[in-house]
């Protein structure tokens, strides 16, 4: 009686053995026929997906967008390398050239203070130029009810281009705080010839003295014409100097 338990005992120990391992065989018979199937077509379909990044690259590895959280954002890239603008700071898209240069991007932000209970938020969709920075882009500003909303279109100089001219940017801030190092943050956010680095050219949207406005400047960045709808309702035309001075408004104001 005690031999034929045994070897009942061993003979179930043996079934179940062989149980385990034809379903492993059969999991990995499955997963082999699912890659198999996704290698032919390069399709793969998912109901959900959890990630901290996605990266999309062309055949050759580069990347042509990247999707991530804060964490595992990238920092800025010219030609696949960074140029000190670090990372970790960026939830969103961002979009990367021919040349694996970063060209634009969504990205947007916001929380409150744990401290002072005060918030900031932000979202930005823009388009850069070619070898420099945006001058096409969307924007939502909002520092605890400060806020402005916006369409933007800017200059950015030909040369020298982003990277260098961000590079010699950082070292500049890098200096003591003093009238050297204003000098040169001023050279090179006004060079010698006059015109900016960058300029904003035209703004539509809202300032956070809500009101309603189309800015219209020349190529310093200085506004020259300006549509306006206030706050109280109250809509004019204001043309301005290189000054920055009202010269001419509609509707004329008569004073007497």
């Amino acid at each position: 009686m005690t031999n034929d338990l045994f070897k009942i005992k061993k003979q179930v120990r043996i079934l179940f053995i062989y149980a385990i391992v034809i379903s492993i065989l059969l999991l990995i018979n499955g997963a082999f026929f699912i890659y198999q199937n996704n290698h032919k077509t390069g399709k793969l379909t998912i109901d959900e997906l959890t990630a901290k990044r996605i990266n999309v690259v062309e055949p050759n590895g580069q990347l042509r967008l990247v999707i991530s959280n804060v964490e595992k954002s990238p920092a800025v890239l010219a030609y696949g390398k960074p140029f000190g603008i670090p990372g970790g700071n960026r939830p969103g898209i961002i979009f990367y050239n021919d040349e694996a240069t970063e060209c634009g991007g969504l990205v947007f932000a916001g929380r409150t203070d744990s401290i002072n209970g005060k918030y900031f938020a932000s979202g930005h969709f823009s388009f850069d130029q070619y070898n420099q920075n945006q001058v096409l882009y969307i924007q939502y500003l909002d520092d605890n009810g400060d806020r402005k909303t916006g369409l933007y279109i800017d200059d950015w100089h030909n040369a020298p281009s982003f990277p260098e001219w961000r590079s010699l940017y950082n070292k500049v801030e890098k200096l003591p705080e003093g009238a050297e190092r204003e000098a040169k943050l001023k050279q090179l956010i006004e060079p010698s010839n006059g015109d900016p680095a960058y300029a904003h050219r035209i703004f539509i949207g809202k300032d956070i003295t809500k009101s309603s406005l189309i800015n219209l400047s020349d190529k310093k960045g200085k506004t020259r014409i300006q549509l306006i709808v206030d706050s109280l309702g109250e809509a004019k035309i204001n043309f301005f100097d290189t000054a920055g001075k009202v010269v001419y408004s509609l509707p004329k104001v008569d004073n007497h």
